[in-house]
């Protein structure tokens, strides 16, 4: 449906017409004039004219109400949409240091590196949280954030698929990673504040310790749910043959399942995909954050066609009148070129 953001605007509509019945001032000139008497006979202006005059005054209005209606924010209202009435706050922090380019997962068969694994898996994830604000942080040599909370998971799980290996380093900042999403939540006060941060190595950088953050969680409330990622078992081919090494010897799962459990978390130890998956069921158990029932009507602004429509006929009025001035003056030149044509042949 039309609606108007400003509607008593529309009181503008006769000002017009009160400025034109205000009476006129007369000047000393006009009120000495002589009035003579007009005779129906030597009229000045004949019935086409008098329809010339009315013309300027039908197309004036109508710009005037075209006006009127643009400064009025015409809008358009679409179909209600129901906010999501509950959900969680939930930030992901994923690693991109070196150690996840080990092809020690598989995935439908082949076998993939541990990020590809984990795009995938995760992305599955991301858009089940029909009714969370989900957050994205990559962290390598440093953290950052890459998407901000947002219902928008299309745009969330965009950003995890385009993530890259060796983007900010090859080390892993588990402090930094932690230390940035207790940043991120401390603006909002009311919300079930969660973390789920997924690496497969030790903290090896970073400005902050995993203890020093881990004290900055606890204080500020944050539930962090950590996920250790890589298989225990992978063969490996070499010149001496084949060997079975451990690709998960640097996982500090000590130091992960610690966090998880000072602020109220869970450890997950991920060593292929189905691992990956039980995170869905722990999170579908969280209490989820209460808000009341909200909806929205998306707008749209219309008030450029009016505007647009009265710009065009103001437009096309002076170009009339443009060509109104020009065709008289063509007019008398031909009539001069005529009399002194007839001047000269009486001589």
């Amino acid at each position: 449906m039309i609606s108007f953001a400003w509607p008593w605007l529309f009181a503008l509509l006769p000002l017009p017409l009160i400025i034109y019945l205000l009476p006129a001032k007369k000047n000393a000139s006009q009120q000495s004039a002589l009035i003579m008497p007009t005779l129906l006979n030597v009229a000045t202006t004949s019935l086409s004219q008098q329809q010339k005059r009315k013309a300027p005054l039908i197309v004036l209005s109508i710009c005037w109400l075209l006006l009127v209606i643009a400064i009025s924010r015409p809008q358009w209202l679409g179909e209600a949409i129901d906010i999501p009435s509950e959900g969680r706050e939930m930030m992901i922090a994923v690693d991109l240091s070196g150690s996840m380019e080990i092809e020690d997962m598989s995935l439908n068969g082949r076998n993939v590196n541990r990020l590809q694994m984990l795009k995938v898996v995760l992305g599955d994830f991301i858009e089940r949280r029909v009714s969370d604000r989900l957050g994205l942080i990559l962290f390598a040599d440093d953290a950052y954030m890459q998407t901000p909370m947002t219902f928008d998971r299309k745009t969330v799980k965009q950003m995890l698929d385009e993530s890259e290996l060796n983007l900010v380093g090859r080390k892993t900042a588990i402090g930094d990673a932690i230390a940035l999403a207790v940043k991120r939540f401390d603006a909002k006060q009311e919300s079930n504040k969660v973390l789920l941060l997924l690496t497969d190595g030790q903290n090896t950088a970073g400005k902050i310790t995993p203890e020093q953050a881990l004290e900055l969680a606890i204080a500020k409330g944050i539930t962090i749910y950590t996920v250790g990622i890589g298989a225990d078992v992978m063969m490996q081919h070499s010149l001496w043959g084949t060997q079975r090494i451990n690709p998960s010897s640097d996982l500090d799962e000590q130091s992960l399942a610690n966090i998880a459990e000072q602020t109220g978390g869970q450890y997950f130890r991920a060593r292929d995909s189905q691992g990956m998956n039980e995170i869905y069921s722990l999170l579908d158990k969280l209490e989820p954050v209460k808000q009341d029932q909200q909806q929205m009507r998306p707008l749209s602004a219309l008030y450029y066609w009016p505007l647009s429509l009265a710009a065009l006929l103001c437009f096309l009025y002076l170009l009339v009148l443009h060509l109104d001035f020009l065709l008289p003056a063509k007019n008398i030149k031909n009539d001069d070129k005529r009399a002194n044509s007839h001047s000269g042949s009486g001589n």
